[in-house]
């Protein structure tokens, strides 16, 4: 069980910390805010100071939740000039790198200690204490997909897709990357070339929510410091090429109940329990007001177009990699057991934003009995208009003007993940709409192509 909020730790645990840290050799300490542009923040300390990095904490503007991809402030009355806030790093979670450093994630606080209702990392922890409170557990993991350029040239990598030689071609910077990994304590699942000229993807070990969401935030750490050791760039742009696939941070979630997984065993279809059910109900119904939080930047639609696998169409199916909501039976082949694939989410997101909105509409669903929707057996983009309409099957790819009016105007989401938060994240998005008025989707792709790197 986790707390609701980041507890100030006592001396004497700060002190247990900092004396290990020493004792790893950790020389510094590097603590990350995931911003509401899906961009990382950081501030260092040395090793000996990570009790103050903790508690009270680094000071840092309210302001920071407002910032664009291209660092610009965007003002609002609520984010102002005026003002100071906490960055507490969560000892809990701090993990070492190796090399002198260790890295932890940081939660919101004002100058009182007190939680902020812009931090997206403290909304996925509340989320997870309420499953909780209701008895049932968290499972989820996230994708991640990225490209990878040369540092010099700019060039990007070879193919063929899912081929054997562009993991042979990067060879000297994977095994670096499966090295630091576990040192990090991370768990490589499984990593391989993806469909796209010099697109990777691996996976780790699927943990609770936020904890899932922590390792997918030290994961793109990790992959940017062994990159920088070897010349390579990497790109986690939703479209890193004009003329490729772009990357996807595809988040699966499983559930259960005293044991028991509420997505197989039970009397629905392909083993759903009611809850279980009621739970993708809810996904289905709210996915078209969410794409603000999980696929929310200017260059998110570019991805999220019919026959890219990425999730175009707010629906459910078996092993159905055109859907929003991909389930993956309990069978021998899925040791995991049976979860939710979100597929729609990218790299732009804040990905406890993400993890949060996910759990809070599961939750939802499974709270209001919804009734699970006819599943979607074939591929949702073969179907006409009609067919679509017919089916009740909601096409999710749109504007991103569109996306973040839905998502301003949506109750559910305002409900789950607080006025505040949304409001900073509706800010923020706004300025990328300028932006993209005023550049062609080639431009808009070479100028933002490293934005959400590390």
């Amino acid at each position: 069980m986790i707390e609701s909020t980041l507890a100030h730790r006592t001396q004497d645990d700060v002190a247990s910390v900092t004396h290990d840290l020493e004792n790893g050799g950790v020389r510094i300490v590097i603590g990350t805010f995931l911003d509401n542009s899906g961009v990382f923040r950081a501030k260092q300390v040395p090793g000996a100071k990570g009790g103050s990095f903790h508690s009270p904490g680094l000071g840092a503007a309210p302001s920071w939740a407002v910032f664009a991809i291209d660092d610009q402030l965007v003002l609002t009355s609520a984010f102002s000039v005026v003002g100071d806030m906490r960055l507490r790093v969560d000892l809990d979670a701090i993990r070492n790198l190796g090399d002198g450093v260790a890295w932890a994630p940081i939660e919101l606080a004002d100058q009182h200690g007190r939680p902020l209702g812009h931090c997206a990392r403290g909304a996925l922890r509340r989320h997870q204490v309420a499953f909780e409170s209701d008895g049932i557990e968290t499972l989820a993991a996230f994708e991640i997909e990225f490209t990878c350029f040369d540092s010099v040239t700019g060039r990007v990598g070879d193919g063929p897709a899912y081929g054997l030689g562009p993991l042979l071609d990067r060879s000297k910077f994977l095994d670096d990357v499966h090295e630091s990994f576990a040192v990090a304590g991370l768990m490589i699942e499984q990593l391989h070339a993806e469909y796209g000229m010099g697109q990777i993807e691996l996976t780790t070990e699927p943990a609770s929510a936020l904890e899932a969401a922590d390792n997918y935030v030290l994961a793109r750490i990790v992959l940017g410091r062994v990159a920088r050791a070897h010349g390579v760039k990497l790109s986690f742009s939703p479209r890193p090429v004009h003329n490729g696939i772009g990357n996807g941070a595809h988040l699966h979630v499983s559930y259960s109940r005293n044991g028991e997984p509420l997505f197989s065993g039970g009397n629905g279809p392909h083993g759903l329990s009611r809850d279980g059910a009621a739970a993708i109900a809810g996904l289905v119904k709210w996915l078209p007001e969410s794409m603000g939080v999980l696929a929310p930047s200017l260059l998110s639609s570019t991805r999220l177009q019919p026959g890219n696998w990425s999730g175009a169409f707010a629906c459910w199916g078996l092993e159905n990699r055109e859907a929003a909501l991909r389930l993956c039976e309990a069978t021998p082949g899925n040791t995991r057991g049976a979860n939710v694939e979100i597929k729609c989410v990218d790299h732009s997101a804040n990905a406890y934003s993400a993890a949060a909105l996910i759990l809070g509409l599961s939750r939802r669903g499974i709270q209001e009995e919804l009734e699970l929707p006819d599943e979607v057996p074939m591929d949702p983009g073969s179907l006409s208009d009609d067919e679509r309409t017919a089916r009740n099957i909601v096409t999710i790819g749109g504007a991103q003007a569109s996306n973040i009016e839905s998502m301003r105007s949506s109750q559910v989401v305002r409900t789950i993940l607080g006025d505040v938060l949304v409001d900073a994240m509706v800010a923020v998005r706004e300025h990328e709409v300028e932006l993209a008025s005023t550049l062609s989707a080639e431009e808009l792709i070479e100028k933002f192509r490293y934005s959400w790197s590390v």
